[in-house]
């Protein structure tokens, strides 16, 4: 099979898909690789690098798209990217395709076999190729919510763990889960007063007892959840159904009630954002205000670290890769978890929660009933 790595031309995204060891791992086992010119260059990857592991430079995005039997990316097409997608072409990365409905109807019409990183989902409920970029943007969360509590940068001008004789700032985190234990992690180390917020109550029993009962925790429900977002200085959204659009758990009521110079980051922006005020934003542009509260939304946090995401991404969505090279689509038959990562074959949505985003169940149809 030829894989195709091309550069990534989303805002600010650094990131590439396939290190040169991935690719050399590729190669051992006979396939091609083709690299865009510079698509590692971001994350400290250089072209010499890419043809020292047996790769083929490309000097266009086109020519990539042109010639690989599977594209591997970290974000989804954008579009540009759009007419470069082929018939029966395997498009493997994060898609995030319920809050994407432009490029779920692209997907269909150019009956591409979209595998979606974000569902691909082990026998556990585990999600292997989403949780490295979710533990990298929970530790983020945090870091960027310091960043802007400071007064040069409109925030209220806390330190996130105070001094002797100052309270620290107060950290709400919504969601329990990579992203949560991530940020808590990372909040509670720079001395923050952290709650978490989850549904389930045996979540919440095992992150006190991981976390040494150093966290609040609160059962979710609008009450709870609107008293803590009125107190909190830091509000981190990091709630997560797989493949679905995420729920709005924060009203703008609740966040009109935050102290002005409070910090949002809605890490769940991905799929669609946990906070009703949410909308995309970009590394160029990442933040806006609105009730005198600041709002961070960059749908590709992990993009901002590019060297750490791109090992980590690579390390996980390598093997699965492999797979796909040997197989072809015929890969996800003898993976279960690979077959979940389906999310549009041959024009048809094959991933429900995708369909129920958009009111597109009349074109959904189980993978196995295509395959």
């Amino acid at each position: 099979m030829i894989v195709g790595i091309p550069k990534e031309i989303k805002d600010n995204e650094n990131r590439v898909s396939t290190t040169p060891a991935g690719v050399a791992e590729y190669v051992a086992r006979g396939h091609q690789v083709v690299v865009e010119r510079s698509a590692g260059v971001g994350s400290g990857f250089s072209d010499a690098e890419y043809e020292l592991a047996g790769a083929k430079l490309l000097d266009s995005h086109a020519e990539v798209f042109a010639v690989a039997d599977m594209i591997v990316k970290v974000k989804e097409p954008i579009a540009p990217e759009y007419d470069l997608m082929r018939e029966d072409q395997l498009l493997y990365t994060y898609l995030h395709l319920a809050a994407e409905e432009q490029l779920t109807r692209v997907l269909m019409e150019r009956r591409v076999a979209a595998i979606a990183y974000e569902t691909v989902e082990l026998e556990n409920h585990s999600l292997p190729l989403l949780t490295p970029m979710s533990e990298v943007a929970g530790r983020m969360s945090v870091q960027v919510g310091a960043h802007y509590l400071e007064k040069v940068h409109g925030g209220r001008g806390l330190l996130m763990g105070g001094v002797p004789g100052v309270p620290p700032a107060d950290v709400v985190i919504i969601g329990g889960g990579v992203v949560g234990i991530n940020a808590a992690q990372m909040a509670l180390g720079m001395g923050a007063n952290v709650t978490i917020v989850d549904l389930s109550i045996d979540r919440l029993r095992y992150l006190d007892h991981v976390l040494h009962g150093r966290i609040n925790t609160l059962a979710s429900n609008q009450q709870n959840i609107a008293n803590a977002v009125q107190a909190c200085d830091l509000l981190v959204g990091g709630v997560l159904i797989p493949g679905a659009k995420a729920p709005k758990l924060v009203t703008e009521q609740m966040v009109s009630t935050m102290r002005p110079g409070s910090v949002i980051v809605d890490v769940a922006i991905d799929q669609g954002g946990c906070v009703e005020t949410c909308r995309p934003t970009s590394h160029s542009a990442p933040t806006f205000l609105v009730h005198d509260v600041i709002h961070y939304c960059v749908t590709n946090m992990p993009g901002a670290v590019p060297r750490t995401s791109t090992i980590a991404l690579s390390n996980v969505t390598l093997p699965y890769g492999l797979a796909l090279a040997a197989r072809g689509i015929d890969a996800v038959r003898h993976d279960p978890a690979l077959a979940k990562g389906v999310n549009v074959y041959k024009g048809t949505i094959t991933y429900l929660a995708v369909a129920e985003a958009f009111g597109l169940e009349h074109a959904y149809a189980p993978l196995d009933k295509l395959l």
